[in-house]
């Protein structure tokens, strides 16, 4: 299992993203909110949409849950 966090920041398009830890793209942590662990991106994901409406998975580390 991995930790996840979703960005308090929204990217441009107004998505907040969600990173697994050790993510080359893991926001500061004044930046993140913590979702716990999971072992795919999945269930980070859902769990993000308690928190904010627009969500999606990093390109990078949560690719299979990365929409464009």
């Amino acid at each position: 299992m991995k930790d996840y966090y979703v960005n308090k920041n929204a990217q441009s398009n107004g998505d907040h993203e969600v990173h697994e830890s050790g993510c080359y793209w893991l926001p500061m942590e004044k930046n993140r909110i913590p979702l716990g662990k999971f072992y795919t991106c999945g269930g980070a994901v859902s769990t993000a949409k308690n928190h904010y409406d627009q969500v999606n998975g990093c390109k990078h580390c949560s690719e299979p849950c990365h929409t464009s």
